[in-house]
């Protein structure tokens, strides 16, 4: 009895020891648990800043790319004014003119003036001489604002010497419109002019990034264009300003703000922003459940902590992955951009063997010219887009296909049937792309055909480089230009050569 009761002590001592040992080993993993998770949690921060900041910085340099594409539309439909004779070479300030014959002539000019205009919205499309006198579409707004100066001013806008012409906006602070100035002769100069709030669909917004902000500013910071409302014609906000410089690019982020500048047009920057707390709110939100869990549950919050951290990178991925990929595409068309499909083709190559029968196709559009001009680009991109499809329809999946030019299309075939002779399968892909094209009718009367020249080279007879397989069916191609379009070549050594006769 004795022996029993002297032993109880030490059974409580090592209770008390195991007590102490549970507590303190869930103390360590507690304090492990919740050290681990805030790194894991910081760890995250730092990574969907980064991959917001690149995605924002891929948006910026697509939304500078479609601002420079429509600036160069515009430009184009500028020159088009210079179809006729008399719009680059009649003066309307000059004093000799007969008066009969100048009505006659600027009838002339402004119906094709007015004929241009509907191509798009344009405020002013029309030319303005050095007596002030206009012809074609000059609004009143226009000549409201400028006045006595109309010719004097515009044409001192005219700011690139090497083309003759200007963009501005701004005069007299009036940021409403965008003009477009060129220079026809000494006393004439050609003006055209939109709305600022056409630009709403050159800035579309992606929903993965919909609380970001766009704005288009001059070199002074003054916006032309922003997504937020009430803020055309005045300066960029001083928190965002701080970190832009003028700087062809730049990327800034601190505690308050991200925010990507990029150049374009004359002087102008594309600049986009988004909060800082906006881009971190989901982490903030997963760091208080990671620590709390962590705190009631030891084990439990290890689990659930990579589990927080993989739901937390889940958003970055996939808003990663579609700009990615958007970035890779030929928003026109649905298939691979130019860089894209030489960087797929690319990787095939090196891991092709040559034993390995592949071919690249190479497609070009015949007349495709004749339909910007004689049905407009609106149409033309319709043209570009149907041509898309077909090529979608004609090959594989697991084919690369991808628009390489303005109408320049190209495949590189890669999964060819193994039961199927090589050549004959590339020839029945041609035919049905001849085939499809042929039947592609376009014009109010249906009569209006665009047909595709292809050329084509094959791995690894003719080459086992990009550049080596691009230069064979380049020259495929031009032969069948050469002798009669609307058909199919494969190379031959023979045709090295021929383009540059």
């Amino acid at each position: 009895m004795a022996k029993h009761e002297s032993s109880r002590p030490e059974l409580k001592n090592i209770s008390r020891l195991k007590k102490l040992m549970i507590i303190g080993y869930a103390l360590i993993i507690i304090v492990s648990v919740t050290v681990v998770s805030i790194l894991a949690v910081r760890k995250t921060d730092a990574l969907f800043k980064n991959k917001v900041a690149s995605m924002s910085s891929s948006l910026n340099v697509q939304m500078k790319l479609n601002m420079d594409s429509y600036l160069q539309r515009m430009e184009t439909l500028g020159t088009l004014a210079f179809a006729s004779e008399e719009a680059y070479t009649y003066d309307a300030a000059d004093p000799d003119n007969d008066e009969f014959e100048s009505l006659a002539t600027e009838k002339a000019i402004s119906d094709k003036l007015y004929s241009l205009c509907i191509m798009e919205n344009f405020v002013d499309y029309g030319i303005v001489y050095r007596n002030n006198r206009t012809v074609g579409k000059i609004s009143n707004g226009t000549t409201y604002l400028f006045g006595s100066e109309l010719f004097t001013d515009l044409n001192s806008k005219i700011t690139r010497s090497r083309t003759n012409d200007g963009w501005f906006t701004g005069y007299k602070d009036d940021f409403k419109r965008i003009y477009y100035v060129k220079k026809i002769h000494d006393n004439a100069v050609l003006v055209i002019s939109f709305y600022a709030t056409e630009l709403e669909n050159v800035f579309d917004n992606p929903e993965t990034m919909s609380d970001m902000d766009i704005r288009l500013t001059d070199s002074s910071y003054n916006i032309i264009y922003s997504s937020v409302k009430n803020e055309v014609g005045t300066k960029l906000p001083d928190e965002i300003g701080e970190h832009v410089t003028k700087h062809g690019s730049a990327t800034s982020m601190d505690n308050d703000y991200l925010v990507t500048l990029n150049s374009c047009g004359d002087d102008w920057y594309v600049i986009c922003s988004i909060p800082t707390k906006i881009i971190l709110r989901e982490t903030k939100e997963m760091q208080y459940y990671i620590l709390m869990i962590a705190v009631l549950a030891a084990l439990l919050a290890i689990l659930i902590g990579i589990l927080l951290s993989i739901r937390l990178t889940e958003p970055v991925k996939k808003s990663f992955s579609y700009l990615d990929i958007k970035s890779q595409m030929d928003q026109l068309t649905g298939i691979l951009n130019k860089n894209a499909f030489e960087e797929y083709t690319k990787k095939r190559l090196d891991s092709s063997l040559p034993i390995e029968a592949n071919a690249m196709i190479l497609v070009d559009l015949d007349n495709f010219k004749g339909v910007n001009d004689t049905f407009g680009h609106a149409v033309g991109d319709q043209v570009l887009a149907k041509i898309g499809s077909i090529l979608r329809g004609t090959f594989s999946s697991e084919d690369f296909i991808g628009r390489i030019g303005g109408d320049e299309f190209c495949a590189y075939v890669h999964n060819i049937p193994a039961d199927v002779d090589f050549r004959d399968y590339i020839i029945s892909k041609c035919e049905e792309i001849c085939g499809a094209f042929r039947n592609n009718y376009i014009g109010r009367d249906g009569k209006y055909k665009v047909s595709g020249s292809i050329g084509i080279a094959v791995f690894p007879d003719n080459g086992t480089s990009f550049d080596e397989l691009y230069k064979a069916s380049d020259a495929a191609l031009y032969y069948s230009k050469k002798h009669g379009k609307d058909t199919y070549t494969f190379y031959d050594i023979s045709m090295d050569g021929e383009a540059d006769k």
